[in-house]
């Protein structure tokens, strides 16, 4: 059996980086971006993109509450994929996420 090679066989991953955004988000709404960066391996800046990217789509709210923002997360909004357009992205969030760190968690509706 042959081993990929590592320039390509030891880089790809499962998860895209808007999905750890997210489910960091999900985990910790009042998150720094900045936190977020570190905790997932990206810049500050890859974050901030990645955000407005799921803000546009509707995967995410930002509300500012005082000098943070706080991220609310609409559990019910369909993933992006074709192939899996019949899945709310709660169904994947709910697999990385405890239902007792996120109160308000998925239960189809909106959830902070």
């Amino acid at each position: 059996m042959s081993r990929p090679s590592s320039a390509r066989g030891d880089q790809w991953t499962f998860l895209t980086n808007h999905a750890r955004v997210l489910i960091a988000l999900a985990q910790d709404p009042d998150a720094r971006l900045r936190d977020v960066a570190e905790r997932i391996g990206i810049t500050e800046r890859a974050v901030q993109l990645i955000v407005a990217d799921l803000e546009t789509a509707g995967y995410l709210t930002r509300t500012r509450v005082g000098r943070r923002n706080r991220y609310t997360i609409d559990f019910t909004v369909a993933l992006r994929h074709p192939t899996e357009a019949d899945h709310p992205v709660g169904d994947l969030l709910t697999t990385f996420i405890h239902r007792e760190d996120t109160p308000a968690a998925p239960s189809g509706h909106g959830a902070s």
